[in-house]
C-alpha cells in the first residue's frame, strides 16, 4: 500500500499598499490556493490597516491552514523582520510592531520585509525574474519603492533597510519629498506625481494614449523620460542585467517604454547598459505578496 501524499505547506502573503491590502493563500510550489483584496482604511493608521488585516486573513484562511504569513510593508522594516521602521506613505507608521501584533491574534509566525523586496522575490520565484542574478526592481504606485539584486542575494546593507531607489534625487528644484529630500525619483515618477503632470490617474492617462490622443502621449514621454533618469543613475551604480517595473503605473509601459530607452540610450555608456533589459513584472500587482509567501516559507 503507497505511503499518503506529505500535505503541501501553505502561507499567506500580504503586500500593503496606500490604496489596497492584498492577500493570497500560496503553496510551496508557487500555486496559489486563494485571494483577496481589500481597500486600505483611510486613514491609513496602523491600527485600522491591523484591524483591516485581521478581518481579511479570516475570510482568506478561515480554517487556519496557512501555517505562517509573511508581509510587505512600503517602506524599511528592522534586520528581524518585526517591526515596520517607517511608512512615508502611510500616516502614523514608524517604529510599528506588526508581526508581534497580529502573531498574538493569529496564533502562528508572522515575518516583514520591505514590499519592493517581496515584490522582486516573488518575481525571483515566479515570474520576469527567474534566472538572474543581477536585478533591479521598481514599484511605481502610490510611491515608487524598489530593491537591489546583486548575485542573486538582496542588497539590504548593514541595517537591513539599504536601497531606497525611489529617494535618489532627480531634481534638486522639485517638490518637497516626505523623506526630507527635494526632487526625488518618487516625486517625478509616483501615481501623485503623474498626476500633478497630467491631472488625470494613471488608467484614465492610458485610455487616452489607446485613443492617440496626443496631449496624453506627451504626458506620458514626459514621464518616461523622467523615469530614464532614475534608471540610468541606478545603473551606473548596480549594472542590474534586467530592471523590473511593477506597481500601477507599470500597466501602461507600452506608452513610455521608447522615451525611458531613448533616455537610458543617451545617458548611459555603452558598456554600462549591455545586456540591460527592461520588462513589466510577470505577476503584476500579485508579486508583493508572491514574495511575501515566499518570505514566509524561508526563502
Amino acid at each position: 500500500m503507497p505511503l499518503p501524499a506529505p500535505q503541501v505547506t501553505q502561507v499567506i502573503g500580504v503586500d500593503i499598499g496606500g490604496a489596497a491590502l492584498k492577500l493570497g493563500r500560496f503553496d510551496r510550489t508557487g500555486q496559489r490556493h486563494a485571494h483577496l483584496e481589500l481597500p486600505t482604511p483611510q486613514p491609513a493608521t496602523p491600527g485600522a490597516v491591523t484591524t483591516a488585516l485581521l478581518a481579511g486573513l479570516e475570510r482568506l484562511d478561515p480554517r487556519h491552514q496557512a501555517s505562517g504569513i509573511g508581509i510587505g510593508v512600503p517602506g524599511p522594516v528592522d534586520r528581524d523582520g518585526r517591526v515596520a521602521r517607517l511608512a512615508m506613505n502611510l500616516p502614523g507608521w514608524r517604529d510599528v510592531p506588526l508581526a508581534d501584533w497580529l502573531e498574538a491574534q493569529q496564533e502562528r509566525p508572522v515575518t516583514m520585509a520591505n514590499d519592493a523586496d517581496c515584490a522582486a522575490m516573488g518575481e525571483l520565484w515566479l515570474g520576469a525574474g527567474r534566472g538572474v542574478q543581477d536585478l533591479l526592481l521598481l514599484t511605481l504606485g502610490t510611491g515608487v519603492g524598489g530593491c537591489v539584486i546583486m548575485g542573486g542575494k538582496l542588497l539590504t546593507g548593514r541595517l537591513g533597510i539599504a536601497a531606497e531607489p525611489g529617494l535618489i534625487l532627480l531634481d534638486p528644484a522639485g517638490p518637497p519629498c516626505k523623506s526630507g529630500n527635494h526632487g526625488s525619483l518618487e516625486q517625478h515618477c509616483s501615481i501623485g506625481a503623474l498626476k500633478r503632470l497630467s491631472g488625470l490617474d494613471p488608467v484614465e492617462l492610458a485610455a487616452r494614449a489607446d485613443r492617440q490622443d496626443a496631449t496624453a502621449l506627451a504626458h506620458w514621454r514626459t514621464y518616461g523620460r523622467r523615469l530614464g533618469m532614475g534608471i540610468a543613475s541606478l545603473a551606473y551604480l548596480f549594472t542590474p542585467e534586467r530592471v523590473l517595473l511593477g506597481g500601477g503605473v507599470a500597466g501602461a509601459l507600452p506608452h513610455f517604454r521608447t522615451a525611458l530607452e531613448q533616455e537610458l540610450h543617451q545617458r548611459l555608456l555603452p558598456v554600462f547598459r549591455e545586456d540591460m533589459v527592461i520588462l513589466p513584472c510577470m505577476l503584476g500587482n500579485g508579486a508583493g505578496r508572491a514574495g511575501a509567501a515566499h518570505l514566509a516559507l524561508g526563502g
